[in-house]
């Protein structure tokens, strides 16, 4: 299978990184970037071919990944359509909904498989969690999400970066759809940089994101709360707690529990974005569905869309 990548930014260099270690499993063709110096740089670093041009790479490449800025998902992923090229395409989607619902459609027609790059859905912590889930009743969730602050996200919204990721989290998990929320945020440079959503799901779970931009520390963290338990996940520490009372106590006259049980689960090292490469070329070749479709792609663009929204109309009713 020959794959390409446009665009080698940060995340851009992590695919051209990962496929080069999948000489196995596909055939790295060579790159584009429309900055020459960042792809001249990216292609001597990992011995790529770099192209001159979009169309070049597309006629020599069955997949490519596309990690460009979200303004121009569109008109690449029209591009790939056109060339009959399979395209996993970095969060979210497109820029908007009827730009992403139209990729989908003429993807669609022209039998062009679309993956969005939601690459927590490979974690495998997630996955655990989700299995833990099984048994237990949820009553919330807490999910953290927090960077330092970094130039190139400037114009950057913190919702459609970061919370993002947390939605399709949420969706993996509980199996359910989002029917009311409330939203607040701090906006600097015309863009949410710290957010904070309280939502509830038809089922009647709460929960709780809060994404930021405006960190002094790394945070990847989500808490459930159960009707048997307290669970709590650390992404980046690939640790799982989870915390119980015995099954049978009985409360302490001066209103003390008893002795908590805590099970630990160390998570294996593993890199998601490698499975998420794997199993993508793996669905191009056996004809599947993707594990995280275009359709997924769309119902997180929105969800996000209209939490962009709700921020942004409230600041400038503040402002009024």
């Amino acid at each position: 299978m020959k794959v390409g990548v446009i665009g080698t930014g940060s995340m851009g260099e992590n695919h051209v990184r990962t496929y080069t270690s999948l000489s196995r499993y596909c055939q790295l063709v060579g790159i584009y970037d429309s900055d020459k110096n960042r792809g001249r740089e990216i292609a001597d670093k990992y011995q790529v071919n770099l192209f001159d041009s979009i169309t070049e790479l597309l006629q020599a490449v069955d997949i490519v990944s596309i990690a460009v800025p979200t303004e121009y998902h569109y008109e690449i992923g029209l591009a790939c359509i056109q060339h009959k090229v399979h395209m996993l395409m970095e969060k979210p989607i497109a820029s908007n909904g009827n730009q992403a619902k139209m990729l989908i459609k003429k993807a669609n027609e022209a039998g062009v498989k679309i993956q969005v790059g939601h690459i927590e859905l490979y974690n495998p912590l997630i996955n655990i969690i989700k299995n833990i889930l099984v048994d237990e009743e949820v009553i919330a969730i807490d999910i953290h999400r927090m960077n330092p602050y970094d130039s190139r996200v400037l114009k950057v919204d913190v919702v459609h970066d970061l919370m993002i990721h947390d939605m399709y989290i949420l969706r993996e998990l509980l199996n359910d759809e989002i029917t009311d929320f409330y939203a607040i945020g701090k906006t600097i440079d015309e863009t949410s940089k710290h957010a904070v959503v309280i939502a509830k799901f038809t089922n009647g779970i709460i929960a709780q994101l809060t994404a930021s931009f405006k960190s002094i520390e790394k945070i990847r963290t989500i808490r459930i709360f159960t009707e048997k338990s307290l669970i709590k996940g650390n992404i980046l520490d690939r640790k799982i707690e989870i915390i119980k009372l015995p099954k049978y106590y009985i409360k302490q006259r001066d209103g003390h529990l008893p002795q908590r049980i805590i099970e630990t689960i160390e998570i294996p090292s593993n890199e998601p974005l490698k499975m998420q490469l794997m199993d993508f070329i793996d669905c191009v070749k056996n004809d599947t569905t993707p594990k995280v479709t275009g359709e997924d792609g769309v119902k997180a663009l929105t969800i996000c869309n209209k939490i962009s929204s709700f921020i942004s109309n409230s600041s400038r009713k503040k402002e009024d």
